[in-house]
This record gives C-alpha cells, structure tokens and sequence, in this order.
C-alpha cells in the first residue's frame, strides 16, 4: 500500500453507499507500520470546485469525473483497503497536497 493509491471499501462507516472510494493520504512511515489504520480521503462523483477537491478520472481508474474531498478525512482500517483501484499521478499528489494543506489550515 502507498500514498496516492485508490481503494474501494465495502459499506464504509458512516456513508450510505454500499461502496465508495478513497485515496490514502498518510505518510508512507505511517503505511509501512504496524499501525492498523490509515488516513484517507474519499472520492465523490460530484464537487463543488472548492480548493480542498482534486478532480479525478478514468486516468486514476475510475470510470467517470470525480473528486478527492480533502474536508472529509477518515481512518480506515488497513485490512479494509482491499480492492486497488489506480493510482495518483505526481502530479494529481501535488494537486492532493495543496488541497490538503488548505483543508487543514496549514502554511
């Protein structure tokens, strides 16, 4: 598992979908511990091009427009991250880096 690798999870807590699809956005020291959990960000079909959303598509492997929402972090337990889905460009993290330093309030 690496930073900027998209997961499908299966009945997330709190979310009405039966699926839906996160980006990992911990540090990869965090990924590679024995840690249980991660933190990531979800991926909805609509956004409101706020700067806190990435804009994503079929190049990330997703089947249509949609966008990485950086205000709705959540934990999620590794074991739970089971279906790869693609992967951020360099780019596409540069772009999820900036929305997160600006959801998070950071210089």
């Amino acid at each position: 598992m690496r930073r900027g690798e998209l997961y499908r999870v299966y009945k997330p807590s709190g979310d009405p979908k039966q699926y839906r699809t996160f980006v990992v956005v911990s540090r990869q020291v965090l990924i590679d511990s024995k840690f249980s959990t991660v933190i990531c960000a979800p991926i909805f079909t609509s956004g409101q091009g706020l700067s806190t959303q990435v804009e994503l598509g079929p190049n990330e492997g997703l089947r249509h427009t949609s966008f990485i929402m950086c205000d709705n972090l959540v934990s999620l337990r590794k074991t739970d991250l089971t279906h790869f889905v693609g992967t951020l460009s360099a780019l596409k993290v540069a772009e999820l880096n900036r929305a997160l330093k600006m959801a998070l309030d950071l210089d």
